[in-house]
């Protein structure tokens, strides 16, 4: 994501090295560069060229001081423009009415559904009850993929199979039903209909539906990776619907970025969502300013660190790091580890919120399968084996060996590696259990490239 763009913003910054001063001059060459990069990303032109000219105008004539130079303080200006192109700050879903109705629209084929499945996911982690209202009456299998999504996140779903022919009262029916269940629900995600393209019938339905339940929040779902057809759509979209805020999927696809950057500036929405993998974990809610951070690869640390609070208990933590701190980390541990770390996201997405990091592994051919071996071969252990390495003799290394569909070195290996690691989890264990989860996640990488 964004890997393209942000080597071409390195460059452009480095024309400036050495300058004294930033003048209209020497900063002429940096912007066309700037200004290039944001359109080869499908930035929309405008945009492009109001972005550069607004740079342009904040960094000429700028002293720079001894500790910074000219490239840096480019960096600097265009780094707060990115982000207040982008809408400034996060804006949060408005969840204050009991039940808060939260109304999914967007194009078929641009990733509603499993959207609404994992914002219900999101909300659920956050002490919320939700329902899933399945609105999408002419998809057949979008109720089943639904349904198959709210088995899998524990979160109801309600349908009406017969019904094909009126969306609107499934809708109104299944707010009285949450109703109906005394404050069990205290949040309903309707996921609506979607056409290959925008159509009348379409847009008069999704406006009747909204017009009959008045929901507190209407949110766009765009597939990112249609670049500036998705900024255009969600204009369009937003004139007949005035939707509240606008969620980019697929944005770890093969997406330039440019409709995550513009696409708050052409419709005057806010960006609320970003959506990245199938997994149901796999969304996020946008904060412009650290997404500026990750396309200057600058990294994300604070959103790889709220990822890492949400997948881990607290009171496991606490007993992890007793474990640690008493040198009983044990390979069962180990493989717990891997499990949650893998449940944040990609391993290579992850790295790369660490500063300088992303940049290092640009290409690193690197996803969560490099785990597949290490868990192969611990679950090839007897429980007794996995909570006391020791025991692993020549005889019962060849039948892990064997059971794992590897060989005894790839077993020495890992027992040499998670030697290694529990020294090294155990070293950062005074500095909190996520810490530790780190450097054992950092030290699984090292071994896989």
């Amino acid at each position: 994501m964004f890997e393209n763009l942000s080597d071409r913003l390195e460059r452009s910054f480095k024309i400036l090295k050495g300058q004294g001063r930033i003048t209209e001059i020497n900063i002429a060459e940096s912007l066309k560069e700037i200004r290039r990069a944001l359109i080869e990303a499908d930035v929309n032109y405008k945009v492009a060229k109001s972005f550069t000219d607004e740079v342009k105008q904040k960094a000429i004539g700028q002293e720079v001081i001894k500790a910074v130079n000219p490239s840096q303080m480019i960096v600097k200006i265009v780094h707060d423009e990115l982000a207040a192109l982008m809408g400034g700050t996060a804006t949060p879903i408005n969840l204050k009415e009991n039940p808060a109705v939260i109304l999914v629209s967007g194009l078929q084929g641009s990733g509603k559904t499993t959207f609404s499945g994992k914002l219900a996911l999101h909300l659920k982690k956050k002490g919320r009850g939700v329902l899933l209202i399945g609105g999408d009456i002419y998809r057949p299998a979008a109720i089943d993929q639904l349904k198959v999504l709210g088995e899998q996140i524990g979160v109801e779903v309600y349908s009406e199979p017969d019904n094909k022919t009126d969306a609107v009262a499934l809708v109104q029916n299944g707010i009285r039903y949450a109703k109906s269940k005394g404050g069990t629900f205290n949040t309903i995600i309707i996921d609506t209909a979607g056409r290959l393209a925008i159509d009348e019938q379409m847009m008069r339905e999704i406006a009747a539906i909204k017009e009959a339940v008045r929901p507190s929040e209407t949110l766009f779902v765009v597939d990112s990776m249609t670049g500036q057809d998705a900024v255009n759509t969600a204009r369009e979209f937003n004139e007949r619907l005035d939707f509240d805020g606008v969620v980019l999927t697929k944005l770890d696809g093969d997406t330039r970025g440019g409709a995550a950057i513009s696409i708050h500036s052409v419709v005057d929405k806010p960006l609320k969502f970003v959506s990245m993998g199938e997994k149901m974990e796999a969304l996020d809610v946008f904060h412009p300013e650290r997404m500026a951070d990750r396309i200057l690869g600058m990294g994300d640390i604070v959103s790889l660190v709220e990822k890492a609070q949400e997948q881990f208990d607290e009171e496991e933590a606490r007993k992890l790091q007793k474990k640690l701190a008493r040198d009983q980390f044990t390979m069962q541990d180990f493989l717990n580890q891997i499990q949650q770390i893998k449940k944040m996201g990609n391993i290579k997405d992850l790295a790369s919120m660490i500063p300088g990091v992303g940049k290092a592994l640009k290409d690193v051919d690197m996803d969560n399968s490099v785990f597949k071996q290490t868990e192969a071969i611990i679950q090839s252990m007897t429980p007794a084996e996995r909570e006391n390495p020791g025991l692993l003799n020549g005889v019962r290394k060849a039948r892990v060996a064997k059971g794992s569909g590897t060989d005894v070195a790839a077993v020495n290996r890992l027992l040499k590696q998670f030697d290694q690691t529990r020294k090294m989890m155990k070293m950062v264990a005074g500095g909190g259990g996520a810490m530790a989860r780190m450097a054992g996640a950092a030290a699984m990488m090292r071994r896989k490239r």
